[in-house]
């Protein structure tokens, strides 16, 4: 039996980081995937970068090179009603406030950084069970390296989350994202558009020559909007947004339902939930990825830190207790943002209204926010 001191289960942009941040630690690491060789390279989602974790792949080596649009301004507001409040990188004495690409290009730069530094990846196999024990989890494959390893710890970056689980909460949102692509007259001026509506927030998201669109819908109402043609699904996008910004052309229309799952704890015996496998949150403020690479750095952190046994009890709880500030805030920051603006109620719209124009007046209420979205609870780094 193979015996290795970390196994990563998932080679997405995630598990990718941890062994990237890993590599120099002195640990034997192995990744597991059940897809086949670089399909996270093909993912056609589109990833928020916030300015934390583009400091974060710096210094993974792998963002030159990246195709990187960034968001210098982020413009908020909510259909239907007065108030918008207004973030400016400029205002923080950095280039952007986040930045925004291909999820599938981030995936093959750390892969390739991953290849490069001789990290070991079994593509096309799948973790079907682990077994943790007082020294070791006993971790069973199938597909093309079929059979068992033992490992110190195991690191489980995508999946995990199962329904009736007795650790996990799970809240359907009723709600469905359309993901495409729009052309836009006179370009986007790397501004990015939040847009609250009463079906669910929609978001302009300044990517390449155009925009990527995040449209939140209820789940009864998207099958209707994906059977519209083009020009019409775009009528209904120009109508969103209003004359802030004028749309030509929709492509790359998907679907993905939306749910909110996490687990209480992230950590068990040997065994630590990072990315998804962790928590799967609504696009609301796009702090998903964000999120889970402040997850992966701090974990490595520690384990370079600590330099013993990467699977120790000790270890484990500290990780735990030490990330549930930012991981539990984030969840509940997004959580409420979908909550607080997803209905249309009348003395909700109008409060919300004043709050949008107050936190455009109010400049430290306003970094209080922008810091948040960058850094997340602890203003990390």
């Amino acid at each position: 039996m193979q015996r290795h001191d970390l196994l990563i289960v998932g080679a997405g942009p995630v598990g990718l980081a941890l062994a990237l941040f890993l590599k120099d630690a002195g640990l034997d690491i192995i990744l597991a995937d059940a897809r086949a060789a670089h399909a996270a390279a093909e993912d056609p989602r589109i990833l928020a970068l916030a300015h934390g974790t583009r400091l974060s792949l710096e210094q993974l080596g792998v963002w030159q090179g990246l195709p990187a649009t960034p968001i210098k301004t982020i413009h908020i507001s909510q259909q239907g009603s007065f108030g918008r409040a207004m973030l400016h990188a400029a205002d923080y004495d950095i280039p952007a406030l986040g930045h925004v690409m291909p999820a599938g290009a981030l995936a093959g730069a750390l892969r390739r950084k991953v290849d490069e530094a001789g990290i070991p990846v079994l593509d096309g196999t799948e973790v079907s069970h682990l077994a943790p024990g007082a020294d070791d989890v006993i971790a069973s494959l199938k597909g093309q390296h079929a059979g068992t390893l033992s490992v110190r710890l195991a690191a489980c970056a995508e999946g995990g989350m199962n329904a009736g689980d007795d650790d996990m909460v799970e809240h359907d949102y009723h709600q469905h994202a359309l993901i495409s692509q729009v052309a836009v007259t006179g370009g986007h001026h790397n501004t990015a558009f939040e847009r609250f509506t009463s079906a669910g927030p929609a978001a302009l998201l300044p990517c390449a020559q155009g925009f990527a669109v995040v449209h939140v819908v209820a789940a009864d109402a998207a099958d209707s909007l994906l059977e519209l043609d083009a020009h019409t699904y775009l009528a209904r996008l120009q109508a969103i947004f209003g004359h802030r910004v004028s749309l030509t052309a929709v492509t790359d229309r998907l679907r993905y339902p939306l749910l909110l799952r996490y687990r209480k704890t992230p950590v068990g015996q040997r065994t630590v939930w990072l990315g998804n496998a962790a928590q799967t949150m609504h696009p609301v403020a796009g702090q998903g990825f964000n999120l889970a690479l402040r997850d992966v750095r701090a974990f490595a952190d520690l384990l370079i830190e600590r330099g013993d046994d990467p699977g120790n009890t000790a270890l484990l709880g500290e990780y735990g207790s030490t990330r549930g500030l930012d991981r539990l805030g984030t969840i509940r920051f997004t959580d409420s943002l979908v909550r607080l603006f997803s209905n249309d109620i009348a003395p909700l719209r109008h409060a919300r209204g004043a709050g949008l124009f107050a936190l455009d007046l109010c400049p430290p209420l306003r970094h209080f926010v922008a810091k948040r979205m960058m850094f997340g609870a602890r203003a990390w780094p």
